[in-house]
């Protein structure tokens, strides 16, 4: 199968090609000189260029909760503009699989047990995402009404984490950000880091390669599944839990220090995972074996640049 893979740098895409290659897929995986996706015409010449059987949407603006914060209209637009596009151009050349990656904050905010994927649209979003939540309904609802002509599917994902993830403050998520941090304080020889809030919120993150596999491997069954599927971990840990499990893993012993004068976020965001584990979904990687790997690879990362 010819696959277009659309964000194939970064860590989701970077990994989901890597498994495409490995399953004996033909994989089209354009840098964005060779196909800016906020260039309508030009995405709709490539795809009608190169014709893929499927398509795995990866490609997306994402960043942290200050980034997310301070920018929220560029979210909104940026990634708005990039799935307008995309499956604009596929819509009107009837290419018959896409894959449409969508997140966890999609849900309503501060809902008390795990998110079923019936309720996504049921209340009030995270003030804090907001724009990119909004972006992400707007394709994932295109997604869905295309669904009865052709097999398009969206994949709600948790939060990832693993090799080519950002760690640049301000860009990154939870656990990138930890681990950065980590390694700060170990190579500065800080004896305490500094932890946003009380670390009691709760966060479920899954490995990306887990989730790399498994979008690869239901590529030629699409047609089974339904139209939104919610993919993660299935369990959750509190941001303290984060922080001591990066410390093991990076063989930190300092002290991890709550700044209460920050926020300590939304108190869970926990996906139910049961619909898919009927199609197969099962994440094999645990959460410290995924820290290790990710951590590992941050640090052998940074080595060869100074090199």
């Amino acid at each position: 199968m010819k696959v277009l893979v659309t964000g194939g740098s970064g860590m989701l895409g970077s990994a989901v090609v890597n498994f495409a290659s490995l399953g004996g897929h033909q994989v089209l995986s354009p840098s964005h000189g060779e196909l800016d996706l906020n260039e309508q015409i030009q995405t709709f010449e490539y795809l009608k260029r190169h014709s893929p059987d499927a398509i795995i949407h990866c490609a997306a603006k994402v960043g942290g909760i200050s980034a997310n914060v301070a920018n929220p209209l560029e979210f909104l637009t940026k990634n708005i503009r990039m799935d307008s596009s995309l499956l604009g151009a596929a819509m009107e050349l009837d290419i018959e699989n896409l894959i449409y990656i969508g997140s966890s904050c999609m849900y309503p905010k501060d809902l008390p047990h795990a998110m079923t994927e019936s309720e996504i649209l049921s209340g009030p979003l995270e003030p804090t995402n907001e724009g990119y939540a909004l972006a992400k309904l707007a394709g994932w609802k295109t997604v869905q009404f295309m669904a009865s002509r052709l097999t398009w599917r969206s994949f709600i994902l948790s939060n990832l984490y693993g090799p080519h993830d950002h760690f640049e403050p301000g860009r990154s998520h939870l656990l990138a950000a930890i681990i950065e941090k980590i390694h700060s304080a170990k190579i500065e020889d800080f004896k305490s880091v500094n932890m946003w809030g009380d670390g009691s919120a709760k966060r479920e993150f899954t490995f990306v390669e887990d989730v790399a596999l498994f979008l690869i491997e239901s590529l030629g069954r699409l047609n089974v599944f339904p139209d939104t599927l919610n993919i993660g971990a299935g369990v959750d840990y509190s941001v303290l839990e984060y922080y001591k499990f990066v410390s093991r893993a990076m063989n930190y012993e300092g002290e991890i220090q709550a700044d209460l004068t920050k926020p300590t976020g939304m108190r869970r965001k926990l996906m139910d995972i049961s619909q898919a584990r009927g199609y197969g979904w099962a994440p094999q990687t645990s959460i410290e074996s995924g820290i290790q790997k990710t951590a590992r690879w941050y640090e052998e990362s940074l080595r060869k640049t100074i090199q």
